[in-house]
């Protein structure tokens, strides 16, 4: 018998910027606050997200918007996406699409995965595994200690969607 994963509902809390490394994090927040998920992310898809998020409208579509246009087009319908597990500081995702009646999960990096879930309405879902990982280490207390001073510096107001 297949294990069944939990998973829990998110949103995009906000982008921020890794004072040590000026790497982009999203972070992936639940609705009732209770936990935040930083997941450091590439600088193309850290502008893909931010541009969703603001509602900024470009003259061309960026390669998120040609995904979502071909997927529109085709009449495929993304139902969900999920953060499915993290491994060695590597975040892994799905994208879980239906099309003709059957239904496809599609490898993804998170970053492109919640592009793509901002433009066309779709949930995000991380594994509640996952979000024990992500959480700081007791035994790395200067990190723990700059990630809180990191997520606090975030201003929630800014990106509610």
């Amino acid at each position: 018998m297949k294990e069944e994963k939990k998973f829990r509902e998110m949103i995009v809390g906000g982008l921020t910027v890794d004072p040590y490394t000026n790497t982009p994090i999203v972070l992936l927040k639940d609705p009732q606050g209770e936990d935040v998920v930083p997941i450091w992310i590439g600088f193309f898809e850290a502008s893909a997200i931010a541009t969703q998020l603001e509602k900024v409208k470009l003259a061309r579509p960026m390669t998120h918007d040609l995904m979502k246009n071909i997927l529109e087009t085709l009449g495929v319908q993304v139902l969900r996406i999920e953060v499915t597990d993290l491994r060695e500081n590597t975040y892994y995702a799905l994208i879980h699409i239906e099309f003709d009646g059957h239904h496809y999960e599609i490898d993804s990096r998170p970053s492109d995965a919640i592009a793509l879930a901002l433009r066309v309405g779709a949930p995000i879902f991380v594994n509640e595994e996952v979000i024990e990982k992500s959480k700081r280490s007791e035994s790395q207390p200067e990190e723990e200690k700059a990630l809180d001073e990191l997520l606090e510096q975030v201003d929630e107001e800014s990106y509610k969607m």
